[in-house]
């Protein structure tokens, strides 16, 4: 049996990680069992679908890499893949229901429904449809249509037993049908309902796995009997656990960037994201933190998937995009790092006009220091403008000193000298004027620094040294000089 898998997200806003989490957990299971991974968007709410949402969630599942086999883009041979060109095969399949009895027409009104769920609350039952039109015959059905009554469809429902949810995760979750109503499966409009399509969409494009998030474990029981009144075969069901902000609450942007396309602008990488993702309510069995994709799809296995809700930690998230920054070859740093260096217009726009060779030594010098794409580029403005102001604390602590400037003096005439300009020799350079001058290293190492950043705080001196180039460090050196005697001296 060919595994098949879909990823179902409805188009109303934003990838977000929780639905990031539960595509990469069903593209893990698929890759790792060489199965189809199918796309289907489900955009039948008609008032909240956003085609710019649409676009949004393909963009980022292709930038985090998890490319699918059928669906909007590709095709394939279950499509369409969106919901809304799937109408008619909705209609015809509830038509199928009323035909045999299974389901029935609906013509109760909005007030009716609320009168109905007022009474059972003031009965102490839980507020539902108590199946008035369930046995409505002929007749009354067109006296209802006479008056103007558009229906529903509602599926009849047992009314004794219990649903048994066998879950790949959870284990047997049972269900009583005493607790289930008469629900509806297409709306007035002809529009099916969730549950129904999910149904006839997973069965037509012969979904045989379903790994989808917890909070979808109560439709189950609805749809199980959607599958058995339908005659279609059951699918293997997985609910993997929530993602729970730090206090345990529901996560919302109060605690942070929740979506996928957030975490892009803010300067993460996609494997950071999906590294992050796959350890959210999965473990491959050891203390392992940062793991190549390639291992993470050989150790996958939804029986190690925790039942318990997965803690959000953006700490554990930024430092793991950090150790990315610091491993992955430079080329693709380069390039991810580009847009962030235009945003803040330290390289001009057009490609063909960047520096490559600097800025890749850029990169190189500063991307040990920092966790994001963003912290990347903020912290590489000084390599680029010599207009920046000196940090306030730095001039206090290391230009007020009396002899500043003649420490930076010294300096720059040891790096005038410097040949090769390279690591070595400007560390030597330095090593042999604080012997030659008899003072710590520090002395001479913190007021360069500052004179040549503005900062006090950085990636190596003699790298930094190195990358701006000797004429940037002369330069520099003498500005800060002037600078000290015009306005500290």
């Amino acid at each position: 049996m060919t595994v098949r898998v879909r990823f179902a997200p409805s188009p109303t806003g934003s990838l977000h990680i929780g639905g990031a989490r539960t595509a990469l957990f069903n593209w893990l299971f698929t890759r790792q069992n060489n199965g189809a991974f199918v796309l289907r968007l489900e955009d039948t709410d008609l008032e909240r679908h956003l085609i710019e949402a649409e676009k949004g969630i393909t963009t980022s599942l292709r930038w985090l890499g998890l490319d699918w086999d059928e669906g909007p883009e590709v095709g394939g041979f279950f499509g369409p893949y969106r919901q809304s060109e799937r109408i008619n095969l909705y209609r015809n399949e509830a038509q199928r229901l009323l035909n045999s009895e299974m389901a029935y027409l609906c013509y109760c009104t909005p007030e009716e429904l609320a009168a109905m769920r007022q009474e059972a609350r003031q009965r102490g039952l839980a507020p539902r449809y108590n199946g008035k039109c369930r046995h409505l015959d002929q007749a009354a059905r067109q006296k209802k249509e006479a008056g103007g009554f558009l229906p529903v469809i509602r599926l009849k429902t047992p009314r004794e037993g219990s649903i048994i949810v066998s879950d790949l995760i959870r284990g047997e979750v049972s269900f009583e049908n005493n607790n289930l109503d008469d629900f509806i499966i297409m709306k007035s409009n002809g529009i099916p309902t969730y549950n129904f399509a999910c149904v006839v969409d997973d069965s037509l494009m012969q979904i045989n796995y379903v790994i989808r998030a917890e909070e979808h474990l109560s439709n189950t029981p609805k749809q199980i009997l959607l599958y058995q009144a339908l005659g279609y075969n059951l699918p293997f069901f997985a609910h993997v656990p929530m993602i729970l902000a730090p206090d345990r609450s529901k996560l919302s942007k109060r605690h942070g960037a929740t979506a996928v396309e957030e975490f892009r602008l803010q300067g993460f990488l996609p494997e950071a994201i999906v590294n992050y993702l796959a350890l959210l309510g999965w473990s491959p069995g050891d203390e392992r933190e940062k793991m190549p994709l390639s291992d993470i799809i050989k150790l996958f296995s939804l029986n190690a998937v925790s039942k318990s809700a997965a803690i959000y930690d953006i700490k554990k998230l930024t430092w793991l995009n950090a150790q990315y920054l610091n491993s992955l070859p430079l080329e693709r740093i380069i390039a991810e790092a580009i847009p962030f260096f235009q945003k803040l217009g330290l390289i001009p726009s057009q490609t063909e006009q960047i520096d490559h060779a600097y800025v890749a030594k850029v990169v190189e010098t500063v991307r040990t220091r920092i966790h994001t794409l963003v912290e990347l580029a903020e912290a590489s403005t000084y390599f680029f403008r010599d207009d920046f102001n000196y940090e306030e604390k730095g001039v206090r602590k290391f230009f007020s000193s009396l002899n500043a400037s003649e420490i930076l003096a010294h300096g720059r005439e040891a790096l005038a000298k410097t040949e090769p300009f390279d690591i070595l020799a400007v560390e030597a350079a330095y090593r042999n004027l604080s012997h030659t001058l008899e003072v710590a290293g520090s002395k001479l190492i913190h007021p360069t620094r500052l004179a040549l950043t503005g900062k006090t705080f950085g990636p190596g001196l003699f790298d930094i040294m190195v990358t701006l180039g000797k004429t940037k460090c002369l330069e520099r050196l003498e500005r800060a000089i002037n600078w000290i005697k015009n306005n500290l001296c």
